[in-house]
């Protein structure tokens, strides 16, 4: 059997537009050949609704988009994912359903059983589960239909089954000739082996192809690959569609042969993780309507970064640079601001902060009268390139983009009001040891990054001679420290007993737990790794708890 899986980029609520992608990928489908075509999860309403799905009116109205669908389906099949209203009066109002179609009609409905609470998920908030998913006969085949979740009670990240029930187990005894599974599956770095591991256990398992189709784009902070791909039982990987773009993948699943594994080049993970970004940036602006960015560019690599990340996703003509240099600015980061500037080819002025800067002491000199110079007024700086940025984002309808990265946020090395400001903080779940490594690969790939930039000792630039490590351990050593206590949940025992030094780990945790304040007031990120500030880390502010165990 021929079919056709649409990797499609839905957005949240947009019911018309979704419909539309819909029905353009079903017309190429059928123009194609196939017999089915499939869709990703929750395809009509878009994923993730969240809190939406309280609302009577969105349901129903993704569930007229489904009523309208069908008029437009003839002999060639479709698996669309959309919510079905739970009527029978007991649990949650909904259910995360998938609709096969054909001939007009909805031959069958088959729900999710598996519903994700733990890191960016929250479905149990929301759906019934399914007790039960029988094999569905379509075209003289007997196929089993599955929802994300439903196929990844094995080979989890962590090596043990999340759930009790096991519902792909449930094919194991059937005659299907194909699993197919429907999935909004967001992206981090390491999740493409993990899937493909996946996957192919489960073909080897139930003994049939397993088809599997994967929503692309960015929605809020979670970024979908795509990755959509048939996997057979016995040769593995038959077809696969590119990452973070848009296709349409045919594939007859029995005549397809095994694809050819490719070697890994050098700086994929950087290549992989700035892809994503890209996406995340261009899905955030095109879905909640904004023309164009605004960034600080201090000479530092991290606003480097960023700049580069919004070049690639939204055009130069739509970025503009501003440097906002004080009394304690470097003439090489000014140059290397300018040069980065001119080599994306995007708009770059200049504003001096040093008057206002100085207005400010001298308005405050009678409150702060016989005090020493510190943090206070380091932080003035970064609060009137904030103030002075905002009001270029008021005035030009711009969206202000922060630069900080993730071990900055975790430490809150960053500031209130200052350099937190901004719609959209692009960079704060990629640690800097990563911002280096992707620096360098555009550097080595692309040119795009002064190389001054990236050799240089990282600073704030608040005070004279300032650098990071003058308050901070060395990134490679805070990122390590910082990998071990927020993604792998080590006490500050355990992080010791692995060979930091107890000072620098007592230090890092406590500034962590210290800016949890911090972090709940930044802009929303891109999520890239397992564990990213936001949604998925819910960590009281007030609280005693200090992980010493």
């Amino acid at each position: 059997m021929k079919i056709a899986l649409a990797q499609i980029n839905t957005t949240v609520g947009d019911f018309t537009g979704n419909s539309e992608l819909i029905l353009e990928n079903y017309k190429r489908g059928v123009d194609s050949g196939a017999a089915l075509v499939v869709f990703p999860e929750l395809t009509i309403p878009g994923y993730p609704p969240r809190d939406l799905l309280l609302h009577s009116g969105f349901i129903d109205e993704n569930l007229r988009i489904l009523q309208e669908l069908q008029a437009h389906v003839g002999s060639v099949g479709m698996i669309v994912g959309f919510i079905e209203k739970n009527e029978s009066g007991v649990g949650r109002p909904s259910r995360n359903s998938a609709a096969l179609i054909q001939h007009g009609k909805i031959l069958a409905v088959r729900s999710k059983s598996l519903l994700p609470t733990y890191d960016v998920f929250d479905e149990d908030r929301y759906f019934e589960p399914a007790t039960d998913n029988a094999p569905i006969k379509f075209n003289d085949c007997l196929i089993g239909i599955t929802i994300c979740e439903d196929i990844w009670n094995e080979s989890v990240p962590e090596k043990q089954r999340k759930y009790h029930h096991d519902p792909a187990a449930e094919f194991e005894e059937t005659d299907i000739a194909l699993l197919v599974n429907i999935s909004a599956s967001p992206w981090f770095l390491g999740k493409n082996q993990v899937r493909e591991s996946l996957l192919q256990y489960q073909a080897r398992r139930i003994d049939c192809p397993v088809v599997y189709c994967n929503l692309v784009g960015a929605n809020d902070e979670l970024i979908f690959d795509g990755g959509s791909r048939v996997v057979a039982a016995q040769s593995g990987v038959v077809a696969e569609s590119p990452l973070f773009a848009p296709d349409l993948l045919v594939v007859d699943v029995k005549q397809a042969l095994p694809v050819e594994i490719q070697a890994t080049p050098n700086g994929h993970r950087e290549k992989l993780v700035y892809d994503a970004l890209v996406l995340g940036v261009q899905d955030y602006f095109r879905k909640c309507g904004f023309q164009s960015a605004l960034i600080a560019l201090s000479g530092g690599i991290d606003s480097a970064l960023t700049a580069c990340i919004a070049v690639d996703a939204l055009g130069s003509d739509r970025v503009r640079g501003f440097s906002l240099p004080s009394g304690f600015s470097s003439q090489g980061s000014m140059d290397d601001a300018r040069a980065l500037a001119d080599q994306l080819g995007i708009e770059y002025q200049t504003i001096e902060i040093e008057p206002l800067f100085q207005l400010a002491k001298n308005q405050l000199e009678p409150v702060f009268k016989g005090l020493a110079e510190d943090v206070a007024e380091e932080n003035l700086q970064a609060r009137i390139r904030g103030l002075l940025m905002m009001a270029l984002s008021n005035k030009f309808g711009s969206l202000l983009l922060t630069t900080g990265n993730k071990s900055e946020l975790a430490v809150g090395y960053c500031t209130l009001y200052g350099d937190m400001c901004g719609g959209l903080a692009v960079i704060s779940d990629v640690p800097k040891m990563m911002v280096y490594r992707i620096s360098e690969w555009l550097l080595l790939s692309r040119n795009l990054i002064p190389e001054s930039t990236i050799t240089k000792p990282p600073s704030a630039e608040l005070r004279p001679n300032q650098t990071d490590q003058d308050s901070l351990p060395p990134y490679e050593i805070l990122d390590a420290i910082l990998d071990a206590f927020i993604v792998e949940r080590k006490s500050t025992g355990e992080i010791i007993e692995s060979g930091f030094d107890p000072g620098a780990v007592q230090r890092v945790v406590r500034l962590v737990v210290n800016n949890e304040y911090k972090r709940r007031q930044a802009a929303p990120g891109l999520k890239v790794t397992t564990k990213a500030f936001g949604i998925g880390r819910r960590i009281p502010v007030a609280h005693k708890y200090r992980h010493e165990g």
